[in-house]
């Protein structure tokens, strides 16, 4: 079963924008912080952005100023604006799902979705 789906990856020019959207499904019935992760070639999965349900965000010194994340919690929904990209942000992008089921936290993730920032 399918419980995160990220979507908006593509091919975009140095300096260009992205939205990232990430849906969670109903099947995930507590939702709680949600957040964006990257894997670039070669290296390892990093933090890129968070976000409580109250809407707390934290980032990466690197993607500050340039990157929102945002959440509609009715949707179960987050999103990702990334703007003025570089060509170091070029990675898959993974969605992560924090919940708590039967006490116990837990995460979900999608499959990620590729960026690619030509320079």
């Amino acid at each position: 079963q399918v419980h995160v789906v990220e979507s908006g990856g593509g091919l975009v020019q140095a300096g260009g924008s992205l939205r990232l959207s990430c849906v969670a499904s109903r099947s995930i019935l507590r939702v709680n912080a949600m957040g964006w992760y990257r894997q670039a070639p070669g290296k390892q999965r990093e933090l890129v952005a968070t976000i409580t349900t109250g809407g707390i965000t934290n980032y990466v010194e690197a993607v500050k100023g340039r990157f929102t994340i945002s959440r509609d919690n009715a949707k179960n929904t987050v999103y990702l604006q990334m703007n003025s990209l570089k060509p170091e942000d070029t990675a898959v992008y993974y969605c992560n799902v924090g919940s708590v089921v039967a006490d116990m936290s837990v995460d979900y993730w999608g499959k990620g979705t590729l960026v690619t920032v030509s320079s």
